[in-house]
């Protein structure tokens, strides 16, 4: 019987491969030809894109009070009562930590690993707290009423993107998390656009912090006129070292020597090509260069034990700097640089970029233009309001338009909180769900490069990635998923009835759409599932699996 499941399960695998290619040909007659959708399909659809999927009953009651209404709670999300996931996140103790609390810990645990005392207190509640960063974001995608907003949540975190495991970052980015990205996930662009710039995450991530113009050195490494002093005569004492001559500098050497030797162009080049213009934008190197200039001094008060952003008036190049063809006149400071984002976030590049990211996460891989056009048109009017321009998106009729229903693939992280969402699942506050998603490719806030995890379906989509997914599938169905409960009486009757479970299952998860394969292999598999309740688990994990079910 493993054997027959396995061979369905490689079946379905390409199946939903052979489903990608179908919808990314070039010409979609007939998908177009589909006819206009009802109330419940319009539910549905909204609920898999601007949503982590459905819960039991979720979609009658949509298509029930309208979707619009529904889409303008979505943009509202303060409106919307939440308390569920607030208490659920109180159970979360990093939430408890700033960024000094963790510094301090991982100092600890750190200095347990140099004495080999492996296993100890510290460095497992480490351990912890960092699997509770990425748990906490399964839970509120799971559970949250406030879906759009967590949807909007992950789209800046990878727009954003900010690897975790670097250094100091290994503290600093929970609060970029909760202090930066969140509160700002349906703001002004530009908002969002300097709080990330300040960020100590992305400046310690991309090395801005140790940016400085050439030659310059702080203040107080540098020597003092040698006056008299009354304990140790002229030409002997040195402002903040020992007063013992050789000891002083030796210390002024180290410092020296860990001082940054110019100007790194890293955050300046990912700002211009990831943030906001695109990479083309129109920029050249000369433009990376100056922008650069403008962002030296913008740094960390000690990063290692989790110091807030710090600007560095000796570390600033005070020079005349022109990005783009605009002047940006000598002798300004921290201001330049707050003046650049500003410029940045408005200009048309900018508006076209990002829009084209958010209607490929919204609405197609291969956005549409007039997607693109009304979120721009969304931004001007608004002033970069994201809000707006996800209202726009939503609204337009590409967003609608048959062609693109269920023309996406889920993400690991979409596709995990999708299938527990369905079949009513409450995810603990152990980190082993988020693993389930690391383990499908995915391991949260832990893409290296900066360009954060790719949206298009080409990176999820091969034969063994599914059908990991289809194990998943089937061991959640079946109970057998660390780290959730499921409840399965709120999807499908507990039946060794093929036709009654498809049924159940086709309308209650799948919105109609089930396939003639995927039938086929579910009638297949429970004859050998007598069960009522084997049988159920194994027909509600095929079809989690299955092709359908994998795209939104």
């Amino acid at each position: 019987m493993q054997n027959r499941v396995l061979a369905r399960l490689l079946t379905l695998a390409a199946a939903v491969a052979s489903v990608g290619a179908r919808h990314s040909a070039p010409h979609q007659s007939a998908l177009r030809q589909l006819p206009a959708l009802t109330p419940h399909d319009s539910a549905l659809h909204a609920l898999n894109r601007l949503a982590y999927g459905p819960r039991p009953g979720e979609v009658d009651a949509v298509a029930a009070d309208g979707v619009m209404n529904w889409i303008d709670h979505q943009l509202s999300p303060d409106q919307l009562d939440d308390r569920l996931v607030a208490e659920r996140a109180t159970t979360f103790r990093i939430l408890r930590y700033d960024p000094g609390d963790l510094a301090r810990l991982y100092a600890a645990a750190s200095k347990e690993r140099r004495e080999r005392q492996q296993g100890g207190e510290e460095e497992q509640m480490g351990r912890r707290l960092a699997g509770e960063v990425e748990q906490l974001v399964v839970v509120r995608a799971a559970l949250s009423r406030r879906q759009l907003y967590e949807v909007m949540v992950d789209f800046w975190a990878n727009h954003f993107n900010v690897f975790f495991g670097k250094g100091a970052d290994r503290v600093l980015a929970p609060s970029y998390i909760e202090e930066t990205l969140r509160p700002r996930a349906f703001g002004k662009f530009a908002d969002l656009l300097i709080a990330t710039a300040r960020s100590p995450a992305m400046l310690f991530y991309l090395d801005n912090w140790e940016s400085a113009a050439p030659g310059s050195t702080p203040p107080a490494l540098t020597r003092p006129r040698l006056r008299a002093h009354p304990w140790f005569g002229r030409g002997r004492y040195v402002p903040g070292f020992s007063r013992e001559p050789a000891q002083a500098d030796s210390q002024r050497q180290r410092a020296l020597e860990r001082m940054p030797k110019g100007i790194n162009e890293n955050y300046a080049r990912e700002l211009l090509e990831l943030h906001t213009l695109g990479v083309d934008g129109g920029y050249t190197q000369q433009d990376v260069i100056a922008v650069a200039r403008i962002f030296t001094g913008w740094s960390i008060k000690r990063p290692l034990q989790g110091g807030g952003f710090e600007f560095h008036d000796w570390a600033h190049d005070y020079g005349e700097k022109t990005v783009l063809g605009v002047r940006f006149p000598a002798g300004h400071g921290m201001d330049e640089g707050v003046r650049l984002l500003k410029l940045l976030a408005s200009l048309p590049a900018t508006m076209h970029h990002v829009s084209r990211k958010l209607c490929q996460q919204l609405v197609n891989d291969e956005p549409p233009d007039g997607c693109v056009d009304d979120a721009v048109a969304a931004w001007k009017r608004s002033s970069g309001d994201m809000r707006e321009v996800v209202r726009a998106i939503v609204h337009g009729p590409d967003f609608w338009a048959p062609e693109n229903i269920r023309a996406k693939v889920k993400t690991p992280l979409e596709f995990v909180v999708s299938a527990v969402r369905v079949v009513g699942g409450d995810p603990d506050t152990t980190p082993r769900l988020a693993q389930v998603v690391a383990r499908l490719g995915q391991p949260l806030y832990r893409h290296v490069a900066p360009d954060g995890y790719p949206e298009r379906e080409e990176a999820w989509v091969n034969s063994g990635a599914l059908l990991d997914r289809m194990n998943v599938a089937v061991a959640l169905a079946a109970g057998r998923l660390p780290g959730v409960t499921v409840a399965l009486d709120a999807v499908a009757p507990a039946t060794a009835d093929a036709e009654q479970l498809i049924a159940a299952l086709n309308d209650g998860i799948l919105g109609g759409t089930m396939s003639g394969n995927t039938r086929r292999v579910i009638r297949e598999q429970l004859a050998d599932a007598p069960d009522p309740v084997a049988a159920r688990a194994l027909a509600v994990g095929l079809t989690l699996g299955g092709p359908e079910f994998q795209r939104q």
